[in-house]
């Protein structure tokens, strides 16, 4: 959760927006999101964009996002998916959500997200016992911190081989390579990025865009 780029300046930052193409009801989300007192919590744009675009090289139909706060991630990918593509995404705020379903509704795509509320590792152990392991074709993790390598065990078996999944806030605002920062979200932020990389299920990257995101694609 990060509105813009970490360590870009707010120029710099402002041209990459005015260079990122952005579709007319993700502006109105995050135009909107912008007044709301979380608005930390929204994605930067740039970083929709680069998860729109990851999802049409993938051929994309199938979505998991795991924290959704007023619904740009899942609009920027729904979007990107087409007529066929369908979304499940899973949050335990009713008020949050409320915005998501009014953007959603707004482009067109409300009838293409399974939105369930509740806490995440519920519903997504409920997706494995729905046998949908390996048919989603990317995942996206952005919630609460402490049960992040348990959203990542059962993204990973839910999405298919060749999929991808991303998580998001790994340079948790530079803390991460900070030594002297001891704090709970920054070690676990630290010990998610050394799983990532040492995961050999998975090949992985760390990006640099928005708050750090992660991007593992399963073997």
């Amino acid at each position: 959760m990060s509105r813009d780029t970490l360590g870009l300046d707010e120029n710099l930052w402002r041209y990459v927006c005015e260079h990122t193409p952005e579709h007319p009801a993700l502006k109105a989300c995050r135009e909107r999101t912008a007044k709301h007192d979380r608005a930390e919590m929204q994605i930067a744009p740039e970083q929709g964009r680069l998860m729109a675009l990851l999802a049409q090289l993938l051929g994309a139909k199938r979505y998991l996002e795991v924290g959704t706060f007023t619904g740009y991630s899942a609009l920027a990918v729904t979007l990107a998916m087409g007529e066929e593509g369908r979304a499940t995404c899973c949050d335990v705020s009713e008020e949050y959500t409320a915005l998501a379903e009014q953007a959603w509704t707004e482009a067109g795509v409300r009838d293409h997200i399974d939105l369930r509320i509740a806490p995440a590792l519920r519903t997504l152990q409920a997706l494995r016992d729905e046998a949908r392991e390996n048919t989603y074709d990317l995942a996206f993790i952005d919630a609460d911190k402490e049960p992040t390598l348990d959203y990542y065990e059962h993204c990973l078996a839910l999405v298919r081989t060749g999929g991808l999944v991303m998580l998001d806030n790994c340079l948790h605002e530079g803390r991460v390579a900070n030594p002297d920062d001891t704090g709970r979200v920054t070690k676990v932020m630290r010990e998610a990025n050394a799983f990532f990389l040492h995961d050999d299920r998975v090949e992985s990257t760390l990006i640099p865009i928005a708050d750090g995101l992660h991007i593992a694609r399963k073997k």
